[in-house]
């Protein structure tokens, strides 16, 4: 579904990033709370065969919880019933005040996941195994913090 939030936003400094009202991404955990679900990023999107979270372009009536979990149902088929939010964290942001969110979610009624064309799996994956995986570089940079937070709320 396109949405109005779809293009590039780019810096100064000529960098580009997705989402013309900024992004979000969906960080679920199992029930457990021990894995994490990852999206392996078709080869033709951005940073494509690499590993990272569902999610994509904010549309300018949505928060980011609300854009992370359309995004979510979009590429994993989980409805925003199955999980229940925790927190949201900003985990980039550009000079131009485009910003990432991360929406920190638990999954609260199981679901078949169903990857769609932006994806070539989906994985829960365990909270020590997710450096395993070459994982996207902005999501990289974002884990070890993500974790910590991850694990707090585990903790809870």
């Amino acid at each position: 579904m396109l949405g109005d939030g779809n293009g590039w936003v780019r810096d100064p400094d000529g960098s580009r990033f997705w989402g013309r009202f900024g992004a979000a991404g969906l960080l679920a955990l199992s029930q457990d709370e021990s894995r994490v679900l990852l999206q392996h990023r078709a080869w033709w999107s951005h940073q494509g065969g690499t590993w990272a979270l569902p999610g994509g372009a904010r549309d300018s009536h949505e928060s980011a919880a609300d854009a992370a979990l359309r995004e979510a149902f979009e590429e994993t088929g989980l409805p925003p019933t199955a999980l229940e939010v925790l927190s949201e964290v900003v985990t980039a942001r550009s000079q131009v005040g485009w910003t990432y969110t991360t929406v920190l979610a638990r999954l609260v009624e199981p679901r078949e996941l169903v990857p769609n064309e932006e994806s070539t799996a989906l994985e829960w994956v365990p909270l020590d195994a997710v450096l395993e995986r070459k994982l996207h570089p902005a999501f990289a940079t974002a884990w070890p913090d993500l974790q910590v937070q991850v694990r707090a709320l585990a903790s809870d």
